[in-house]
């Protein structure tokens, strides 16, 4: 969940894309005028040369390589496994169109890759463009069998540029093709043939299989993440029943894990849920096909009191959900009621239960499968087509009636359950609103002990969470006053794991940062509202720091999700040590950093302090360790795998110990500093 970073985080969008390509071409976009008339457009540029011999045109893959990121991502981590996630799509597709049961992936020991799968094979014969259909397929973009006919009938990859920009970024790559009994082959490097596609010999069975190098030109980071590939190749497990999916690192510590699922999704509901108590033991599912639109949903209750719902289309996780998500939240709203209502627990003057409170302890996962798909952007994070939504509702409103009338007594827990939280949700508004008063009648509606900066934009505003008052004096003095902001917190904030939406507004210190941050939280959060680009969080470098660290983590991750998955919220790095020899100083963040310190500067007539908390600093140091911009290191938390994070925050701040007990003791190995 936390990527370092120097200063700020490269992302790359459209519109920086723009600017860059702007900065190259040397264009005064300032000092452009535009004339039209009638008859024509005739653009004249006042300032600078900017005509038609200025205009390029990127042949090929070479717009990959020259804007990787728009195709990809990025080119550092994220962007080295998404290379692995579109050769294994292509994989994916042939099983959905049934007609591969095993993918495999492996690490080579120079963390090449290999993906192998028993499908059909790519098509080897010649295309109308001259070329095989391999090579077509491999260095165009836009080539695939995914844009119309029956090639394929159901794909995640739509835009047709996956495997191509694999090819592209990559400095070798190999593709062998078992088809029509022989074994041919087809070798690339950066996107260019290396050698045409010849025969090896002959075979019985059928297949694809891909080696690939990625390319050390394009990326800063060149080592794959083993988790971080088996937790996608597991979910694409739980998406396609009865695949099997092999992972295999061969580097120093070879690892192996093989994926296989009978129960699909419910498997898939049964792993999210599995250090939790749940409410109702089976996972409830069904499922439903209309107009080519097959729809898988299972879902399960358990005691806590977030939402975990996950939605995907044709594999592909909808992060921003869509027409599919609303129709089943919708149908989910509307069986509960009815249920509650018919069996008398809810009076007719009780009114109804909502969305919220009826979704409270949901683990749920919604898989669809659709022919043509309409994503919103090439992030394919939400869905947008129309009709799909009154599709899930029909196919959720028979499902949930059917189960709600045939399982009454487990029904019962989970309508009690949602009466709680409703109850529970009015006094949180009852709260809100004698908030929002107090604040009415304040000079100030924001916290006293918010020590606020006065630039407005929060693009270029930021806010430091700090634990103590003491700490808090010495950030204060030593900010930057125009961009900076300081809110001192006292003690440890409510464990919003164990607690409802009423007793996380009872909290003062809670309350003090919603306040701050303007956004709200839950369903009343608003990313437009925030006040700051930056929520950074700097605590004592011991374990009461770390345990803040994770109750702030814990509460922005279930109440104020879209900080994170939009990344605004920061680690603050502040030194563990300082150095000093004569008039000189400097400042190490680690043992090791330390150590190897003592070995330039030498041990003779040195002083070494250890930071034991943030308070020992005055503001100068401060401010030139941890909170100058030009020199500062922070993490940004960044959220991988939601499922993940979901998963560990359960067991280091839920109610059970058994699970933390187990996580600890699987993780001793891996502790570095141990604050005794």
């Amino acid at each position: 969940m936390l990527n370092e970073n120097d200063n700020e985080q490269e992302n790359i969008d459209g519109r920086e894309v723009a600017e860059e390509l702007l900065a190259e071409e040397k264009v005064d976009t300032e000092g452009v005028t535009i004339h039209t008339d009638e008859d024509a457009a005739d653009v004249t540029a006042v300032e600078g040369d900017y005509g038609a011999e200025q205009i390029q045109i990127l042949e090929g893959l070479e717009a990959v390589r020259k804007r990787p990121g728009m195709y990809i991502g990025s080119t550092s981590e994220r962007g080295l496994h998404h290379l692995v996630y579109e050769v294994v799509d292509n994989s994916i597709d042939e099983a959905l169109a049934g007609y591969c049961n095993y993918i495999g992936v492996t690490i080579h020991a120079d963390n090449s890759i290999t993906v192998v799968d028993n499908g059909r094979g790519i098509p080897v014969d010649m295309h109308e463009s001259g070329m095989p259909a391999v090579e077509v397929v491999l260095t165009v973009l836009h080539a695939g069998g995914k844009f119309g006919g029956d090639g394929y009938k159901v794909s995640g990859g739509l835009h047709g540029v996956g495997v191509s920009c694999v090819n592209a970024l990559s400095s070798l790559m190999e593709v062998k093709v078992k088809r029509d009994g022989k074994i041919h082959e087809i070798d690339f490097s950066r996107g260019a043939t290396t050698h045409p596609l010849t025969v090896l010999g002959d075979c019985e069975d059928t297949g694809t299989t891909v080696h690939f190098v990625p390319d050390p030109e394009i990326f800063t980071v060149l080592t794959y993440n083993y988790d971080t590939l088996k937790h996608r190749l597991r979910e694409l497990a739980f998406l396609n029943h009865g695949i099997t999916i092999e992972l295999k690192d061969e580097r120093e510590e070879p690892r192996q894990d093989k994926f296989h699922f009978e129960g699909g999704i419910s498997s898939f509901v049964e792993h999210l849920n599995r250090k939790k108590e749940k409410l109702n033991p089976t996972p409830i599912y069904f499922n439903g096909t209309k107009d080519d639109t097959v729809v898988e949903i299972a879902l399960q209750y358990n005691d806590s009191y977030q939402e975990n719902i996950y939605s995907f289309v044709n594999n592909i996780n909808t992060e921003e959900g869509g027409t599919h998500l609303a129709g089943f939240k919708i149908a989910l709203t509307r069986a509960a009621n009815d249920f509650a209502k018919k069996q008398n627990i809810l009076k007719a003057s009780d009114g109804n239960l909502s969305g919220e409170d009826v979704r409270e302890g949901l683990t749920c996962v919604i898989s669809l499968k659709i022919r043509e798909p309409q994503f919103e952007g090439q992030t394919k994070t939400k869905l947008g087509n129309s009709e799909v939504r009154g599709i899930v509702d029909s196919i959720v409103t028979e499902g949930l009636s059917e189960y709600f009338e045939e399982n009454p007594a487990e029904t019962k827990k989970i309508i009690d359950k949602a009466i709680m939280a409703a109850r529970a949700r009015e006094a949180a508004r009852k709260a809100r609103e004698l908030t929002r008063r107090k604040n009415a009648l304040e000079v100030s509606s924001l916290p006293g002990k918010l020590a606020d900066c006065s630039v407005k934009d929060p693009e270029q505003a930021e806010i430091y969470i700090v634990e103590g008052d003491s700490a808090g004096g010495s950030a204060k003095q030593g900010r930057d006053r125009r961009f900076q902001a300081i809110l001192p917190l006292r003690g440890k904030i409510l464990n919003v794991e164990k607690a409802r939406l009423d007793k996380i507004f009872a909290n003062a210190e809670i309350r003090t940062m919603i306040t701050a941050f303007g956004t709200g939280i839950s369903d009343e959060f608003d990313l437009a509202k925030r006040r700051y680009g930056k929520i950074i969080i700097m605590t004592d470098a011991d374990v009461d720091g770390a345990h803040i660290r994770t109750l702030l983590l814990t509460f922005f991750y279930r109440y104020m999700k879209p900080l994170i998955e939009h990344g605004h919220v920061f680690i603050a790095q502040p030194p563990l040590y300082q150095i000093r020899k004569g008039k000189k100083h400097w400042y190490t963040y680690s043992d090791d950093e330390l150590n190897k310190k003592l070995n330039e500067v030498g041990r003779d007539g040195i002083t070494v302090q250890r930071y034991k908390g943030l308070g020992e600093m005055n503001p100068e140091q401060l401010w030139e360790t941890t909170m100058d911009p030009a020199g500062r290191t922070m993490l940004r938390v960044e959220m991988e795998d939601a499922a993940e994070a979901d998963e560990l925050f359960t067991i280091l701040m839920g109610d059970k110990v058994e699970p933390r007990r187990q996580f600890i003791e699987e993780n001793a190995r891996l502790v570095k500093n141990l604050d005794i």
